[in-house]
């Protein structure tokens, strides 16, 4: 019975004991989950923060991204489109090639052509040059014994001219052709008789003095006078065998393409005169210059 009182009264010590203890260590876990539930709370907030800038910043790459995909599109049609335009560029630039270089060969064929015709000219041109040459040199000589008296032979413009005065031709105030000037006529006649392809033009010039009374023949002026000399040397030169008469002509100056000046008897006696022109006829070379 004493061991049952005994028992019984150290019981209440016993669980007051246990309790304590039990309540000192659900204290401390409490406080533990108390101080864990603050530091959890606290990352909570932490990573709500840092959820709400990621949130912004994604907001702001798909933002960036949707302008990326934009300027991408736009650029892939511009690309599409300049793909497309070289691709016409390059056929019409073959074509364009094509045509440039079938219009290079075609302006080459003209050039060579004309380059031909030029030579061809060039060389007819030299020839006709030497031909006048030659003239000259035949002329210099058949009429070597005049050229003292009055005539002279010189060659120029792609002429050859032969001028005579009338002191050697004519007597004063006539038409008439003297002997020794009908000897030089002849002899003029005679080189050109062996060059048919020169054209013969006989020019009659005066000096300014006016015509005094009639010379006979109705000549009553210095036109007059200058054609009928001119004339009165063709009549001498026709006669020559092997002159071609197409190719003479007579024409009257008068007084109006004088070499030297009429206010001295000198420049008068130059002035009245007779120049035969010796041209190189220029059919062919006219016909070359017009293929050009």
């Amino acid at each position: 019975m004493k061991k049952i009182l005994l028992a019984a009264c150290c019981i209440p010590f016993l669980t007051s004991c246990v309790t304590r203890r039990l309540y000192n260590e659900l204290d401390a876990k409490y406080k533990n989950c108390a101080e864990e539930l603050e530091r959890l709370t606290g990352e909570s907030s932490d990573l709500k923060s840092q959820s709400f800038d990621l949130g912004t910043k994604n907001q702001s790459l798909q933002s960036q991204l949707e302008d990326a995909v934009a300027e991408r599109d736009k650029l892939k049609v511009a690309y599409d489109q300049l793909q497309k335009e070289y691709g016409s560029l390059e056929k019409n630039s073959d074509q364009a090639i094509k045509a440039e270089i079938e219009r290079l060969n075609s302006l080459k064929k003209e050039l060579d052509g004309k380059s031909s015709r030029v030579a061809e000219l060039e060389g007819k041109l030299a020839a006709q040059d030497k031909n006048l040459r030659n003239l000259k040199e035949s002329l210099s000589k058949a009429l070597f014994e005049f050229e003292g008296k009055g005539l002279t032979v010189e060659q120029k413009n792609g002429k050859v001219y032969v001028s005579m005065e009338n002191k050697l031709l004519f007597p004063s105030g006539s038409w008439t052709v003297s002997n020794e000037g009908k000897n030089a006529v002849e002899q003029l006649a005679e080189v050109l008789a062996k060059n048919p392809d020169i054209a013969i033009l006989i020019e009659g010039h005066t000096d300014n003095d006016k015509i005094m009374g009639n010379l006979g023949g109705g000549i009553t002026n210095n036109w007059d006078l200058s054609t009928k000399r001119a004339t009165a040397i063709v009549n001498i030169i026709e006669l020559t065998n092997g002159i071609d008469k197409k190719n003479l002509t007579a024409a009257g100056r008068s007084e109006f393409a004088p070499i030297a000046s009429n206010s001295s008897t000198t420049g008068k006696a130059k002035n009245r005169r007779i120049e035969v022109i010796l041209t190189p006829k220029l059919d062919e070379i006219s016909k070359l210059l017009n293929d050009l």
